[in-house]
């Protein structure tokens, strides 16, 4: 096996490489004035099963286009020099909630990007807590792995909540996540687990959301999850909405914290009692002194990646 972070500062990449007990495969990265990149791999990888770990997120330095070209740039790399077999590793998956057309002439980037991972011979891709699961799984020809976040949250759920919980979806379109950890927390706990939804709508990058919430929240502690958290403004506009309705105490949950635009301010809002993400995304937009960052806990990935991992390379092998 050869595991590669083309990220030398991904702390995810070191975590996972102690999980697996395996050394990170050195490559080399060379950039240009002009703003070209070259990246080779500086051992053989003829006959290997490679794995590629890089998130395409934006960040102080490289923007989602310059990772994702890096990405496809080594995989490409790899297979030409004759790794029998190459995995992304996607923490985050780029353009993944541009999943069908909503308005005329709209591109479906999530497709585009598919093509993509094929055209360059990527053998599998294997991605944490993308947008929409099955328009993920039919985007790709190859073959995908989706791993949900809940699984990471789980490790540290004790230590957050107690008495009665509460599983929440901050609109309809989120109600498969949230239920699927309903699902598991309850056969964990032994014991029930509510659920409730709220209404919310988007049209033309405008959202419009009413207090409607579904489902009793009175006195339970809320675990409100979503897949992201950009502005930030789902969230709160959910975490006020189970207020209103009598939750005892509101948790946010997502896989990806993007923190873009005004989400320093709207997660430090009395709404949230915690912020839970991955290190999917380093949170590097958001102030280290910040009201938002004392109360975030970040949860590791590394464990879900490695189990994907372990059972990919099991499978290659027979």
């Amino acid at each position: 096996m050869l595991l590669y972070s083309l990220d030398p500062e991904c702390a995810l990449a070191a975590a996972l490489s102690v999980q697996l007990d395996q050394p990170l495969a050195k490559h080399e990265e060379r950039r240009f004035e002009d703003g070209e990149c070259k990246l080779r791999p500086l051992s053989d990888p003829r006959g290997e099963d490679a794995y590629v770990l890089l998130g395409l997120h934006g960040g102080p330095v490289d923007s989602p286009h310059d990772k994702l070209w890096r990405l496809l740039m080594f995989i490409a790399t790899l297979r030409e020099h004759g790794a029998s077999r190459v995995t992304a590793l996607l923490p985050y998956l780029a353009y993944a909630r541009k999943d069908q057309r909503t308005k005329p002439f709209d591109p479906v980037s999530l497709r585009y990007v598919a093509q993509m991972f094929e055209a360059v011979g990527t053998d599998q891709v294997i991605a944490l807590e993308v947008h929409n699961v099955a328009a993920f799984q039919n985007a790709f020809r190859c073959t995908t792995v989706h791993l949900d976040a809940h699984g990471a949250f789980d490790t540290i759920l004790g230590r957050l909540v107690d008495g009665p919980l509460a599983v929440a979806s901050p609109d309809p379109g989120g109600v498969k996540r949230a239920l699927l950890w309903r699902e598991a927390l309850q056969a964990r706990l032994a014991g029930p687990v509510g659920f409730a939804m709220v209404d919310k709508r988007r049209s033309a990058g405008l959202v419009t959301s009413s207090n409607l919430v579904a489902g009793d929240v009175a006195g339970a502690t809320v675990l409100l999850i979503d897949d992201l958290i950009a502005s930030g403004e789902t969230l709160h506009r959910a975490a006020a909405a189970m207020r209103d309705k009598g939750a005892r105490r509101v948790l946010a949950f997502a896989a990806h914290g993007l923190f873009t635009g005004s989400a320093a301010e709207k997660l430090a809002d009395t709404s949230f009692d915690g912020v839970v993400v991955t290190d999917s995304v380093p949170p590097w937009r958001l102030a280290a002194e910040g009201a938002a960052r004392a109360r975030l806990h970040v949860a590791s990935a590394a464990p879900l990646f490695a189990n994907a991992v372990r059972d990919a390379h099991l499978a290659w092998q027979r």
